[in-house]
């Protein structure tokens, strides 16, 4: 019988000069919900690394010296897709726009306030944002998150 564990999600919240974040509109496994960029941490791989190459493969821009920001434990993924996972998110300066770059992944690039969110928000993303504007690491399942809504 084997033993099942949470997979390791990478996410980056990446910052303009007018301090906006980016998010896409995600199509396929999670859509229609809106996300920074991020994804699977692979073997062997840094979480640093990590960053730079799903920002890289989904966006275009080169980013340096992402910085790790928080860390969320998927519940609500778990609940709705069986799936669960730990995201670390790290935080990035943007130079540039971004391109689409996995267009059957992704509807487009905008930038948001990160205080008011677009919906539906994929939940690691909604936590990540919220322990980066919080300035905490971690938030317990019980904070209110910020989207649209409650802006």
């Amino acid at each position: 019988m084997s033993t099942l564990y949470p997979r390791v999600g990478v996410g980056v919240i990446l910052t303009n000069a007018q301090g906006q974040v980016l998010l896409g509109k995600r199509k396929g496994s999670h859509a229609p919900y809106w996300s920074i960029p991020g994804g699977h941490l692979e073997l062997g791989e840094s979480f640093e690394s990590a960053a730079i190459r799903e920002v890289a493969e989904e966006t275009g821009l080169e980013i340096q010296g992402p910085e790790v920001v928080a860390v969320t434990n998927n519940l609500e993924t778990w609940r709705e897709s069986g799936l669960h996972y730990i995201s670390v998110t790290l935080l990035a300066k943007a130079d540039g726009e971004p391109q689409l770059l996995e267009p059957e992944k992704c509807e487009g690039w905008v930038w948001c306030d990160p205080r008011a969110l677009p919906e539906p928000h994929f939940d690691a993303s909604r936590q990540s944002i919220a322990c980066w504007l919080a300035g905490c690491c971690y938030l317990p399942g019980d904070v209110p998150m910020v989207s649209a809504e409650s802006a």
